[in-house]
């Protein structure tokens, strides 16, 4: 078992770190509900810009953009509930993609942009679980919040100091 205590330094980058994952993310959603919508729901230049889109991955970009925020925000605030939310985000954003190829095998129309967008949403969610994961589930960072420990939040508190 690992018994290692991380120091107040060490947390401290590390809560930086997560928290701008959780504003990527954040930001992240904010532009796909501003995007998805726009090609949802008013019929204009976005909707004649987005050509032949595949609407099950608009969808699901758009709504999948709401979860992007909750992850986010969660993140910023070092929840680790917001760490499942992002992994959740990452696998079915794979599943559509995979799902957008079996489309794009089977002769469906689609943009190329669309096969960026989902490998850029992909990596993005990936990447931001992994920090998330490394972050707020690390062996160290709980020994901190065990029993006659300080809690992380007053380490990184006090480190600041």
């Amino acid at each position: 078992m690992n018994t290692s205590i991380a120091t107040g330094a060490d947390l401290s980058r590390r809560f930086v770190l997560v928290r701008v994952a959780g504003i990527i993310g954040a930001i992240f959603g904010l532009l796909t509900v501003r995007e998805g919508g726009a090609v949802l729901f008013v019929d204009g230049a976005a909707r004649a810009a987005a050509g032949d889109f595949v609407p099950f991955v608009l969808w699901f970009n758009f709504l999948a953009g709401f979860a992007y925020l909750v992850a986010g925000i969660g993140l910023l605030f070092r929840q680790v509930w917001a760490v499942r939310v992002a992994l959740v985000i990452a696998l079915a954003t794979l599943g559509v993609f995979a799902a957008f190829g079996v489309h794009v095998v089977s002769g469906g129309a689609y943009e190329m942009r669309t096969v960026v967008a989902m490998t850029l949403r992909s990596t993005v969610w990936l990447v931001i679980a992994a920090i998330g994961r490394h972050v707020l589930t690390k062996q160290d960072t709980r020994s901190l919040m065990q029993p006659g420990n300080f809690d992380a939040k007053q380490s990184h508190e006090e480190s600041e100091q």
